[in-house]
């Protein structure tokens, strides 16, 4: 009984942005749980012809597509062939996303403007044309991306913070509306991950490193392996009344002020 609750077999999920990175370690997840998977990217074929195969070689049914979450008739148009093509979605996972790390004083009004496009109203354009097809077949699962940025600021990320910190409360509004209709709305938000992109200031005596260590009571970065247990449970069964919620997958970095010392 228990592993039905998390067996996503018959069901279709598009991931934005998951061709590579923590995008890529969700949807893997999500498709070895017996899901479908749908991937897209804005600029280059390449990309998603790359991570399909890779996705098949796992052996997982996926499927890739070309567009930017950005543009609500390219989003429209892309919906309507994934559902003709693969299937109806059942789960849609918002993760495409961008971020400039520019100090405020100094920041363009163009470039807050682009994050806030990415991050935000594509999260918005997507779920609203996704959610359509939910509501006319009786529900689904909707994931947001969120960040410990949607709970705390940070030098130079100013525009990803309002972003994510918008996403929160988008992800609470689409629960409440949506709820109804039996879409479950939740958000995950990472902490500091593992990367390809961490890996220069990933080394020790990085001060960087030494402080998200030192920060995290789990004293270490997150493996992106990490992310697919929360994808999964919020798109399965098992969260079936789990609605608006943002789960953190930080390591328990918000739990608190600090890592305990080995003294206290």
């Amino acid at each position: 009984m228990s592993s039905e609750l998390f067996d996503l077999t018959g069901k279709t999920a598009l991931i934005t942005g998951g061709v590579h990175g923590l995008g890529m370690a969700m949807a893997k997840g999500i498709g070895h749980a017996g899901a479908k998977i749908v991937v897209n990217e804005h600029s280059s074929q390449e990309k998603v012809d790359n991570a399909v195969a890779e996705y098949r070689a796992e052996g997982i049914e996926a499927f890739g597509y070309l567009f930017d979450v950005t543009d609500e008739s390219a989003v429209i148009n892309a919906i309507k062939r994934i559902e003709e093509e693969v299937g109806p979605i059942d789960i849609l996972v918002n993760n495409a996303g961008i971020i400039k790390r520019t100090a405020m004083i100094d920041m363009e009004v163009v470039d807050f403007e682009a994050v806030i496009k990415v991050d935000l109203i594509g999260p918005f354009i997507v779920s609203k044309n996704v959610a359509k097809g939910m509501i006319a077949r009786g529900g689904g699962k909707i994931i947001n991306i969120c960040s410990m940025m949607s709970e705390l600021g940070r030098n130079s990320v100013s525009a990803y913070a309002a972003a994510k910190g918008g996403l929160k409360m988008l992800t609470k509004n689409m629960a409440t509306e949506w709820a109804r209709f039996n879409i479950q709305t939740n958000g995950i938000g990472p902490g500091y991950f593992a990367t390809s992109q961490t890996a220069p200031i990933r080394v020790d005596g990085h001060p960087f490193n030494d402080f998200i260590v030192g920060r995290t009571p789990a004293g270490r970065w997150g493996n992106p392996e990490d992310l697919k247990g929360a994808a999964i449970f919020l798109s399965s069964k098992a969260s079936d009344f789990v609605n608006g919620h943002v789960l953190y997958v930080d390591g328990g970095i918000l739990a608190t002020i600090g890592k305990p010392s080995n003294e206290a």
